[in-house]
C-alpha cells in the first residue's frame, strides 16, 4: 500500500515525472526488465540484512542515481548511504513535490536535501568529533608512519598509539566513513586536506 500511494503521488501529472518500474524487495529490483532507471527512489530501511551502502554502490554501478527514503532513519544510515554516493534524503513524512525535487535533482547529477539536513548538519555526521590525540594518532598514521613512529613522535606507547587509532576508525565507521585499511585512510586524509598531494 506504501508503494502504491508513493507510486500514485509520484504519477501526478504537474510533477513531470515517469515512473517506469516500481517493486516491494531488492531481489525484485534487480531481477526487473527495466532496471536500472534513471534514479532510484530507495527505502533505507527494508529489512532484507543488506547493507544500504552495499545497495547505493550496486546502483551507482548499474548507471541509477539514488535518493532515500525512510519513515524512521537514524542519522548514522543516513550519512552512510550519502557517503556511498546517494544523492538525496528525503523523509516520507515530507510531500510528494518535495520528493519530485530530489528526483529531478538527482537525474540531473545534484544533490537535494530538505531544510532539516543542511549541509552543516551533514558535514558533522560524516565528519565525526575525534579527541586531538586521536587525531594525530591517525593523521600520523596515514601519512605513512608506522605505529612505532607515531608513538615516539607523540612521546607515547605503541598499545596506546593503536587504542587512538581503533577508537578514531570507530568513530568514523559509526558515521558511515570506512577507514579500516591503510589504503582506504590515506584516501580519506587526501580527500580531506591532511597530507599533500604528491
Amino acid at each position: 500500500m506504501v508503494v502504491d500511494g508513493l507510486v500514485a503521488n509520484l504519477r501526478d501529472r504537474r510533477l513531470r515525472l515517469r515512473v517506469v518500474l516500481q517493486v516491494t524487495t531488492w531481489a525484485d529490483l534487480l531481477a526487473h526488465p527495466e532496471y536500472p532507471a534513471d534514479v532510484t527512489v530507495l527505502d533505507l530501511n527494508l529489512g532484507d540484512g543488506i547493507r544500504i551502502d552495499t545497495k547505493v554502490h550496486a546502483l551507482l554501478a548499474a548507471g541509477s542515481q539514488v535518493v532515500l527514503i525512510s519513515r524512521h532513519a537514524d542519522s548514522t544510515s543516513i550519512a552512510r548511504a550519502l557517503h556511498a554516493g546517494a544523492l538525496s534524503f528525503v523523509p516520507k513524512s515530507a510531500p510528494a513535490s518535495e520528493l519530485a525535487k530530489a528526483v529531478r535533482a538527482a537525474a540531473n547529477g545534484e544533490r537535494y536535501l530538505p531544510e532539516e539536513f543542511a549541509p552543516t548538519t551533514l558535514e558533522a555526521l560524516q565528519h565525526p568529533k575525534l579527541g586531538p590525540r586521536e587525531f594525530r594518532a591517525l593523521e600520523l598514521y596515514a601519512s605513512g608512519h608506522s605505529i612505532r613512529e607515531v608513538a615516539e613522535d607523540m612521546g607515547s606507547t605503541v598499545e596506546t598509539v593503536k587504542s587512538y587509532i581503533k577508537r578514531a576508525r570507530a568513530k568514523y565507521r559509526a558515521a558511515g566513513v570506512e577507514l579500516g585499511s591503510k589504503l582506504l585512510l590515506r584516501q580519506h586524509a587526501l580527500r580531506e586536506g591532511w597530507l599533500d598531494r604528491e
